[in-house]
Formats: structure tokens, sequence, C-alpha cells
């Protein structure tokens, strides 16, 4: 089974660094951070070692902010500026972005942080409908998107919510057989990147509450071959209630490890049975920073998946999913606790 631990990729971001790491701690040099709208060096928080993109859609809006004057409005975006996000690279063709993304972390000696969402008929038809046309588009894709990383320091999360929904039923069957060929594909393909980390999503325990359930779907589409599985994407579930999930999946799946998505839920979900709960709920806030530094031998890091700030649908007067909207960027930032 091919999964690394967190000491060897730790190991494997030092060496891309050229300097010495002592002991855990990966920023054993002094961090080196993208310009922020003053010209000085933004270092990752928390000991992250990924890359913060200075152009991302937090980072333009704290420029217009500043230039509006609104500068306590500008300081708390920073929240989410300063931190590293997910990238999404979108369209038919990824190559640009991935290809703009990697030489930014390159120059800056970090670990960019990508998602592959593309898988067909994604999403059920839903918000984020759309994915590939075909299965051999998808394999296209999947390998422009690989060879797009090349050989840096990569962390991919592999198709949210793909898995889950076969588990749930929301993927007609008639597509299962080719959704587990296609992911067991693509991490062989993105496998075949020496520095890529793949990381194949698993949903969130408010979703599928039995770990169970999960483990065979996973196998059949290529945990084994992959770093491990990804939780929480998207979703406000509390470090504690995925942890525990997490740990009973990783001990049906040999001890697989596994990242967790700690975007927005400082505050956890939204409390109450209330329609689409998962979609732009009120009173939700930033969480853990992203961080490698996770204190738990499971847990290869917490990551910042959803890019706080982009809604989840047109929901609650949200825009379409994807679309950043700045006022409840502010306020998942004004509830923050870190």
């Amino acid at each position: 089974m091919s999964r690394r631990t967190l000491s060897a990729a730790l190991a494997l971001t030092c060496a891309f660094l050229l300097a010495g790491c002592g002991g855990e701690d990966l920023a054993g040099t002094t961090p080196v951070g993208p310009p922020n709208t003053r010209g000085e060096s933004v270092a990752p928080t928390g000991g992250s070692p990924f890359w913060v993109d200075p152009d991302s859609d937090a980072a333009r809006q704290v420029r217009q902010y500043e230039a509006q004057g609104r500068t306590e409005d500008a300081k708390l975006l920073k929240r989410i500026a300063e931190r590293p996000v997910a990238d999404w690279p979108a369209g038919d063709d990824p190559v640009p972005e991935i290809t703009k993304a990697v030489r930014g972390a390159a120059a800056d000696r970090r670990t960019v942080v990508f998602v592959a969402y593309n898988i067909p008929h994604r999403d059920c038809g839903l918000y984020s409908a759309g994915g590939a046309h075909d299965a051999q588009a998808y394999r296209n894709w999947m390998d422009s998107f690989a060879s797009a990383i090349g050989d840096a320091p990569a962390i991919v999360v592999l198709e949210p919510d793909a898995v889950p929904h076969i588990v749930d039923g929301c993927t007609p069957g008639q597509y299962h057989d080719e959704r587990y060929q296609l992911l067991s594909e693509a991490i062989d393909r993105l496998k075949r990147q020496p520095r890529t980390r793949v990381y194949l999503d698993a949903g969130n325990p408010a979703w599928i509450d039995d770990p169970g359930k999960l483990v065979e779907p996973l196998r059949r589409a290529g945990i084994a071959r992959a770093d491990g599985f990804s939780l929480n994407v998207s979703n406000f579930q509390t470090n504690d209630a995925v942890k525990g999930f997490g740990a009973r999946l990783s001990g049906m799946l040999d001890g697989v490890h596994f990242t967790v998505d700690t975007s927005r839920n400082g505050d956890g979900p939204l409390p109450g049975d209330r329609k689409e709960a998962w979609c732009n709920p009120p009173g939700r806030a930033l969480g853990v920073p992203p961080t490698d530094r996770t204190g738990d031998e499971l847990i290869d890091a917490y990551l910042w998946i959803k890019r706080p700030g982009d809604s989840d649908g047109p929901c609650r007067g949200g825009p379409a999913a994807g679309t950043w909207w700045p006022d409840y960027a502010l306020g998942l930032a004004r509830r923050a606790k870190t």
C-alpha cells in the first residue's frame, strides 16, 4: 500500500526547500511568502508549508476595501487573504491555472494544494453540476492536470462528493462502475508525479454517518494507492466529530491517513435540522488555519479546501456555486477565533 506518513511528507518538503529541518518543525528557516498589499512578505500562519495566492479573490477584495477606506473590513478579510486555500482549476483546460499556481508556489518555496473536481455526472445535477462530458474527456483532463503539476510539491484532493454520492444513491447506478474506474485511474495518474500526494474524498460524518459504508467503495476507487482520504470538504462538522469518524474509517482501511477541511467549521454546523444546512449557513466561522502540525498521527493536514467566501450555491441569498461572496467572507472572518 502506497501511503506516506506525515514524517515522509515533511522530509519531501524539506528536500524541496534545500534547507535542514530540525526535528518536526517544517519552518526551520524563516518562512518566505508572497507579497501582501504593502509589498511585505506574507508568511503562512501556524507553521503552514502551503502556498498563499497573492491574487486570490480575498486578496483583491482586501485591496479594494483599503482603496475605499474600509480599513477594519480589510483587516478582517486578511484572515482569509493571508492564509493558504486550495485551488480548484476550472474548465476544459486546467493547465494555465495549475501552471500559474505551481510557479507561484515554487517562487515562495511552498506546497500547492489543488482540488480535482471534474468527474462526469458531477454533483448529481445539483448546484455544482457539470464535469467532463464523458470518460475519455475526463482521462484527457486528468492527464493534463497531472502533467501541469510536474515535479512540484503538491496535494490533490480528488473529486469531492464522487464516492459519497455513490454510497447515498444520488449518482445513478449505471454510472458507478465507470466512476470507480476513473477515480482509480486518476489516482494512478497523479501518483506518477514524484511529489504529489493524493487524498480521495470521503464526505463527512453528517452525510455518511456509518464509515463502514465507505470502505468497499473507497477500496474499489483505489484508496490503497492514494496517500489517504479527505473529510469535511465544503462542510462544517467540528474537528472532534471529523477526527472520530476519520479514525474509525482509517481503522477499517488498514490505518490510512486523512486530511480535514477546516475552512468554515470554527463554530460547527448550523444548529437544528434545517433545510440545506450545508448551503451558505448563517453564523459560521473560519476554522483552524491550514497546517500540517495537527497533533494527530492519522491527520496529515488541516486544509482550507473550500475557499472561504465562495458561495455554496443560490441559497440564502447567495450567488452561483463557487462565486466569491464578500459579505459572507466577512462574516466568517469576523467570527473566527484564530
